[in-house]
């Protein structure tokens, strides 16, 4: 158990915040399902304080979730209080700040990671988020800019000292991008370097390279991402086992419903027709880590285009039950 503020987490699995994932339809299912904590897409704290639809959208607090964890970035001090302060109105038990997303259109605002090579900077940033409300904010970085630049202990220290109650760092360097394999042990520096809860990300699909990253970066949690696409129980599942739990899994049809209450709840958020196209990435990741469809690639393929250009919401549910089909084939197989 970890404690932000006030806040108790009994078990520290955390769902990434993903820009254009991580919606609140998704981090819907990810907290039915069990995890313990889900974060925000990162939202742009200029555009969320100026009214941007698309930042307010981001900012949807899911029924039964909490903590909730909304995640700011940017490089105004003023624009980080004023969005820090809505996001504690619109419910928001926590308050993070991005500064590990490696992404060229961020970090050519000099926001994102590009904040490890402005300290001074990342530091007014904190400042101006914790006394724009209430709430416990924490910070997500990466191990430092590149190779040569590996500061992340020298950021926790600073964050230590202007009261942040928690860090996430992801275990590569911020011109890496997603390549290689992340760092875990790199991660230790940054628990050896301040007494603050951390936790461990990148390139954690499994709960057996959960134990593995937490053991290498001496992280109090772990924090799941890309694996966890088309697969929103995967987090209760590392959860679960973390915690010497058995899990159980969700029977296939019960992932075919998920998935139709997720193309609801995006209709609901974003309209018909918006909402639709939305979840299709959703859809399509589903499709691909289904390892009840015992189907070759080539079928795969063509379920995932065929399911993917369907613009109607009735009929797409209609067509992704249909799925389960496919299940009880094998079923019934090694059942004969």
């Amino acid at each position: 158990m970890i404690t932000v503020g006030n806040i108790k987490i009994d078990v520290p699995v955390f769902l990434a915040p993903m820009s254009g994932a991580t919606d609140a339809p998704f981090r819907r299912q990810a907290s039915k399902f069990g995890a313990p904590v889900v974060v925000t897409e990162m939202i742009a704290g200029s555009e969320l304080a100026t009214g941007r639809k698309d930042m307010v959208w981001r900012i949807a607090r899911p029924e039964n979730t909490y903590p909730f964890v909304v995640q700011l970035a940017g490089r105004d001090p003023e624009w980080m209080f004023e969005a820090s302060g809505i996001a504690a109105k619109a419910g928001a038990d926590i308050i993070d700040i991005n500064m590990g997303c490696p992404a060229r259109k961020v970090t050519g605002g000099q926001s994102g990671s590009a904040l490890m090579r402005d300290l001074d900077l990342a530091r007014s940033l904190i400042v101006a988020t914790r006394e724009g409300s209430d709430k416990p904010v924490t910070v997500k970085m990466r191990l430092g800019w590149d190779d040569n630049s590996l500061n992340a202990p020298e950021l926790a220290q600073i964050c230590e000292e202007e009261d942040v109650k928690l860090l996430t760092v992801h275990g590569r360097t911020r011109c890496q991008f997603y390549e290689g394999h992340a760092d875990w042990s790199k991660v230790k520096a940054v628990s050896d370097a301040c007494n603050l809860p951390v936790i461990v990300n990148g390139d954690i699909n499994t709960s057996k390279d959960a134990q593995i990253a937490l053991n290498e970066s001496a992280a109090q949690g772990v924090m799941v991402g890309r694996a966890a696409m088309g697969q929103p129980w995967l987090l209760g599942q590392i959860a679960s086992e973390l915690t010497g739990n058995v899990f159980k899994a969700p029977s296939f049809s019960t992932k075919l419903e998920a998935l139709c209450e997720q193309i609801s709840d995006s209709i609901e958020l974003y309209g018909e027709r918006l909402g639709v196209r939305v979840f299709r990435k959703h859809l399509a990741a589903f499709i691909d880590s289904a390892k009840e469809l015992q189907i070759d690639n080539a079928q795969r393929d063509n379920i995932r285009r065929n399911l993917c250009q369907i613009n109607n919401d009735t009929e797409l549910k209609s067509e992704i039950k249909k799925l389960n089909h496919l299940s009880n084939l094998k079923i019934e197989a090694e059942v004969q």
